[in-house]
């Protein structure tokens, strides 16, 4: 899947569940990022979910039509692979020579991943020597299905596109919003619409990353039926005011309350579990994006239940934005780490 390197000029596109993402930047990690073209289509969810040959050539075409509104020229594109349909984990190897790790890595495959190697697309990175045993190393390991991988880049390339990488959005999520100072380990946490992401960064690299049932469907269904709204007004509602307990006398607090409490203790249990294996690192923030990020007192709420500081992540952080641009993405912006993460990856050997 190529995790590490993009190829000369290049943007990202992030396929959601509901609107498309793209971004193309200039700049590098070290000297920063300037946002260059971009663009943010909204897409009907039956559009994106329909595999048939009719359903590809309409997302073809809303593709093609995002670049050309963004005024993108490259052909060069990264794109992001959704956790559902990824296998990502960190596995503990003896330490040994690149050479070595990668004749390793092909010919033991099947004892890390959840399918036979054949039918799998896989990649790995060495992270480093492994916490616990400094007899071995830390590699982190991505695969998808080769019918998936293929299927998918080939409806891109139809379109004229060159895929340099295909990457798991919870990678690309990670790079962006990551606090560039950060010493201890981060807990990044981005809700979808239909699931929310979560990768616990250390030292730059993932060090924990899994995929928690429901999302901000399932949120904006829960108000509808609570306060017997429209699902459309619910979202407004969540949206707007979040859970203020001051604003529409609490109810969509209330509403959202126990089902929000459970979704913090599944965040507090992958905290446990990281420092089972990281016994001496701190988990110092969690960092909300997506909706969570979008959702007023989302952030005060998580910090309460998990008693670990949470903030509303920036996933522009590095990237330098025009007036204008801040402007036409102010409703939006939460919604672009993984699109910014595709297009911060290195373009250097």
């Amino acid at each position: 899947m190529n995790l590490l390197h993009g190829v000369g000029d290049f943007f990202g596109l992030d396929i959601g569940t509901s609107s498309l993402r793209i971004v193309q930047l200039s700049g590098n990690a070290r000297s920063g990022w300037s946002l260059q073209r971009y663009a943010y289509v909204p897409v009907d969810p039956a559009i994106i979910q329909d595999s048939s040959d009719l359903g590809r050539k309409k997302l073809g075409e809303i593709i093609l039509g995002a670049i050309e509104q963004s005024g993108i020229r490259t052909k060069n594109v990264a794109i992001g692979m959704p956790a559902e349909k990824t296998y990502t984990a960190i596995v503990e190897v003896p330490n040994q020579s690149e050479k070595e790790l990668v004749k390793t890595i092909k010919y033991e495959i099947d004892q890390y991943i959840p399918m036979a190697a054949d039918e799998a697309k896989a990649d790995y990175a060495l992270l480093g020597v492994s916490p616990n045993d400094p007899s071995k190393a830390e590699v982190l390991i991505s695969s998808t299905a080769i019918d998936y991988a293929e299927q998918r880049m080939e409806m891109i390339e139809t379109l004229g596109l060159n895929v340099i990488a295909q990457e798991p959005e919870s990678l690309a999520m990670a790079r962006a919003l990551m606090p560039v100072d950060a010493m201890d380990a981060r807990m990044i946490v981005d809700l979808g619409e239909k699931a929310t992401d979560v990768a616990i960064v250390y030292r730059g690299a993932p060090r924990l990353i899994r995929s928690v049932a429901g999302g901000m469907s399932s949120l904006v269904r829960t108000v509808a039926s609570t306060l017997n709204v429209k699902e459309d007004q619910a979202r407004q509602f969540i949206l707007k005011f979040g859970l203020a307990q001051d604003k529409v006398e609490g109810q969509v607090f209330k509403a959202l309350d126990s089902v929000l409490e459970n979704f913090a203790s599944e965040l507090s249990r992958s905290v446990r579990f990281f420092q089972q294996k990281y016994v001496n690192v701190k988990v110092g923030g969690i960092v909300l994006s997506g909706f969570a990020g979008a959702i007023p007192f989302m952030a005060e709420y998580i910090e309460a239940k998990t008693e670990v500081a949470t903030i509303q992540g920036n996933p522009w952080q590095l990237v330098r934005v025009s007036s204008d641009q801040q402007k036409a993405l102010l409703s939006v912006a939460s919604e672009f780490a993984v699109a910014i993460g595709l297009a911060e990856r290195s373009n250097e050997k």
